[in-house]
C-alpha cells in the first residue's frame, strides 16, 4: 500500500469511527466496504505513467474517471467532498456546483492545481490544506494564510515500538533516483553500519548501477514487504535514514518510524525538519558524509521522546480532528447535510 492509499484509508477509518458516513472513490480493486469504483484500475496499471506520461490517453482516461466520480456527487446529496486528487477541475467543478469541499495538496503544486486553488482559496465553502508549515514556501504569500495545515496521521497501533532490538538500520520506500536510496547505501557503508532496504524497485536501471553493485552481508534488499513486517523491521532497528532528493511535502516513513520509538536520519529535504524535531538529525540533503556521522550517533536518541512526538502531532484522532474542523467550516458555508466523500 503507498502512501496516498494509506492516508485515505487512515481517513476513512477515522471518520468513521467518528460517527461519519463515508463514501470512498477510487479505482476499482481498491479495498473499501463503501467504494464506488470510478475506473477499473488505478492509472498507473492500465496506462503507467513513464510511458503514458503527457499524453492524450492518460488524460482522457482520468478525466473521465474523476467526471464518473463527479456525476455521481452532484446527484448523490452528499455533505462535503474531501479532494486527495492531482486532477485540478475538481476544484473548479465543487466551486461551480456549490459543493462543500476540502482538497488536500499532498505535493508541491503544479501550474493547472496552483491556478485552480487561487480562483476559488476565497470561496467561503471551500478550503484547502498542505500536510506541513513546510509547503506554505510554494504558495504565494497572500495566499497562505488561506491554505491550512493539518499534518498527516499515522496509525500509533500499527507503528510501535518493539521489546527487542536489531543492529541495523532500515531504508524504505519506492526505489528510484529521487528517493536517494545510494545515498542511504554510502553512508551505511562510510559508517560501517547494517542497512535493509526495503520497497518496490522502480528504476530497474537504477538499482543495477547504484544499488545491486554495493550489496553485501551488511546491506541487504529485502523487497517489497508487507506493512506488518515493515512494522516490525522499523520498530527493532537502531535507525530509519531518509534521503529524498525532492521537496518532501510531509514524510510519511520519518513519522512512521517515530511512533515505532525509532531515531531518524534525514536529509534536510522539505518537511522532514519540521517532522523529525529532535527526535533525530536533520543534515544537508546530498551530504553522505554528515548522514554517516548522523548514524553513528544515533543513539544519542532517547526512543521514548520519538513515541510522544509521534503520538502528540502525527496519530489518526489528531488528524481527522483538523480535518472535522474544515468540514465544520465548509459544510456550514454551503448549507449542507452530513456524509463525506472521500476521493483518491
Amino acid at each position: 500500500m503507498g502512501g496516498m492509499e494509506a492516508h485515505c484509508r487512515m481517513l476513512c477509518d477515522g471518520l468513521r469511527a467518528n460517527g461519519h458516513d463515508v463514501t470512498l472513490f477510487a479505482a476499482g480493486g481498491s479495498v473499501d466496504d463503501q467504494l464506488v469504483p470510478i475506473c477499473h484500475a488505478p492509472y498507473e496499471d492500465a496506462l503507467p505513467w513513464v510511458t503514458w506520461r503527457g499524453t492524450p490517453e492518460l488524460a482522457q482516461y482520468q478525466r473521465d474517471a474523476f467526471q464518473t466520480g463527479w456525476d455521481i456527487v452532484r446527484v448523490g446529496n452528499f455533505d462535503l467532498v474531501h479532494n486527495n486528487s492531482l486532477f485540478p477541475d475538481l476544484i473548479d467543478w465543487a466551486a461551480r456546483d456549490r459543493v462543500a469541499c476540502v482538497t488536500t495538496h499532498h505535493i508541491p503544486p503544479f501550474e493547472a492545481i496552483r491556478a485552480a486553488t487561487e480562483r476559488h482559496i476565497d470561496n467561503p465553502w471551500m478550503r484547502f490544506t498542505l500536510p506541513s508549515n513546510a509547503q506554505h514556501a510554494n504558495w504565494a504569500a497572500e495566499h497562505r494564510e488561506r491554505l491550512h495545515v493539518v499534518h498527516n496521521g499515522i496509525s500509533t497501533t500499527r507503528w510501535i515500538p518493539r521489546a527487542q532490538r536489531g543492529g541495523y538500520f532500515v531504508w524504505s520506500g519506492r526505489i528510484t533516483p529521487n528517493k536517494g536510496t545510494h545515498h542511504a547505501v554510502q553512508a551505511a557503508r562510510m559508517a560501517g553500519a547494517a542497512l535493509r532496504l526495503f520497497g518496490p524497485v522502480e528504476d530497474t536501471d537504477y538499482f543495477a548501477a547504484e544499488i545491486a553493485p554495493c550489496l553485501t552481508d551488511d546491506i541487504v534488499y529485502l523487497g517489497h514487504c508487507p506493512a506488518a513486517e515493515l512494522a516490525r523491521e522499523v520498530g527493532a532497528a537502531l535507525g530509519v535514514v531518509v534521503t529524498p532528493l525532492w521537496d518532501e511535502p510531509f514524510g510519511l516513513v520519518a513519522a512512521e518510524a517515530l511512533a515505532s520509538g525509532t531515531p531518524v536520519c534525514a536529509f534536510d529535504s522539505g518537511a522532514l525538519a519540521e517532522v523529525v524535531g529532535r527526535c533525530g538529525f536533520i543534515v544537508p540533503t546530498g551530504d553522505t558524509e554528515a548522514l554517516a556521522n548522523a548514524m553513528r550517533n544515533v543513539w544519542r536518541i532517547n526512543r521514548d521522546d520519538c513515541r510522544m512526538r509521534a503520538e502528540q502531532m502525527f496519530s489518526g484522532p489528531a488528524m481527522i480532528r483538523g480535518y472535522e474542523r474544515l468540514y465544520r467550516e465548509a459544510i456550514g458555508a454551503a448549507a449542507s447535510s452530513a456524509q463525506v466523500v472521500v476521493s483518491a
